[in-house]
């Protein structure tokens, strides 16, 4: 069986420039790796360029959710390009047939589209959020050319951060194999350690908070809402299919943060453990060694599970359910009420509009919204 020798640091006169190697088992890998890449790089094309197809060619209005749908479809689109050639590098048992270069692009493909992920699935919930707790304000805020700007100051902010991958990540010839390193080598390791704690903290912990915050004020605020508060039979039937509809926004808000959590807090977690236990005893770096090794799997698996939540069923479940609610135009009686609140508090249908076309983004929820903003925008403020 294959041992892997990983750099335990120890300390000599305040410094950390002698190191002593763990050995220790790591066969698993060579069989998990592949395997699980090998599955996300299928499944995850197949289902990213069906999402692309629909965006680009089967999608007449681009809403700002849609334009960070795009933006996200082509972050796990570029990142399971990237499978195949670490699925090679696991299978031949960490031995880099490449050069150099290639496997600092890899390495830097890898993460720089896995945070992409991160930050634009952030903008769809910062979005969302926005239109549910501030249903009319932030018609006047979101935009398709804003989301555009948005977008690419995230992928400006996504270069710049994992621009230095591109200098820590080095290739090793040891014995007849050829490492590539997925962090650094051992004499730039401390450097690293600090670089990679920062962009940790930028790049997942805060926009983990970020969604953790938005989702969970918008299941609040969706609980808190009076839907369907007419009165009368047909009152009664829309209040119980716009309860029906409010329960599964819920739902489907609670499923969407649970997956973002099972992806990506595990590997960030164990990682952290995996880096910092590397100063402590090989017993501990091997414990956290596995646990990494075992997690990155599920921050792969997320570029499967973004098009399925976020678009494909998203698109489905809208067109459906936007059918079956019927929301009817507004009337006079729920105008007064809009123009005589000046705190924005909506009541009625004008709210089940407006938080309707935010949680699915029907285009005929939004012209009716169009044309409401249109005769009334002075009176919204």
């Amino acid at each position: 069986s294959a041992w892997h020798a990983t750099p335990c640091a120890q300390p000599v006169q305040g410094t950390w420039r002698d190191f002593v190697f763990c050995k220790f088992n790591e066969d698993f890998k060579y069989i998990l790796l592949p395997v699980s890449y090998a599955l996300v790089f299928v499944i995850g094309l197949a289902l990213n360029a069906t999402a692309l197809y629909v965006i680009v060619f089967r999608t007449k209005r681009w809403r700002p959710s849609t334009v960070y749908m795009f933006n996200l479809t082509m972050c796990d689109t570029l990142y399971v390009f990237t499978l195949p050639f670490l699925v090679y590098y696991y299978a031949d048992e960490n031995d880099w047939p490449f050069s150099e270069p290639v496997c600092k692009l890899i390495r830097f493909l890898f993460y720089a589209n896995l945070y992409g992920s991160i930050l634009f699935l952030s903008c769809i919930s910062l979005h969302r959020f926005l239109g549910v707790c501030y249903p009319v304000r932030s018609l006047n805020w979101v935009s398709a050319r804003q989301a555009r700007l948005v977008s690419v100051a995230v992928w400006a902010c996504v270069l710049f951060c994992q621009a230095p991958v591109l200098y820590f990540v080095r290739t090793r010839d040891v014995a007849t194999e050829r490492i590539c390193y997925d962090t650094t080598s051992p004499e730039l390791f401390d450097d690293f350690l600090v670089y990679s704690s920062v962009v940790s903290v930028l790049m997942f912990a805060l926009p983990f908070m970020v969604v953790m915050v938005c989702y969970g004020l918008m299941v609040r605020k969706l609980l808190e809402l009076g839907w369907g508060s007419d009165r009368g039979a047909e009152g009664e039937r829309g209040g119980l299919t716009a309860q029906r509809y409010k329960q599964k926004s819920v739902k489907t808000i609670i499923v969407v943060l649970a997956a973002f959590m099972l992806c990506f807090l595990p590997f960030h977690l164990t990682r952290s453990l995996y880096y910092s236990f590397r100063y402590l005893s090989c017993r501990l770096l091997e414990a956290s060694s596995v646990a990494y090794k075992v997690t990155r799997p599920l921050a792969s698996a997320n570029s499967c599970v973004d098009p399925i939540l976020y678009f494909l069923a998203g698109q489905d479940v809208r067109s459906s359910l936007t059918k079956k609610i019927k929301l009817p135009s507004l009337k006079p009686d729920s105008v007064k009420r809009l123009q005589s609140n000046p705190g924005g508090q909506i009541e009625g249908k004008v709210l089940d509009l407006v938080v309707a076309f935010f949680c699915f983004e029907s285009n005929n929820i939004k012209d009716e919204i169009d044309v409401i903003w249109k005769r009334n925008k002075g009176r919204f403020s």
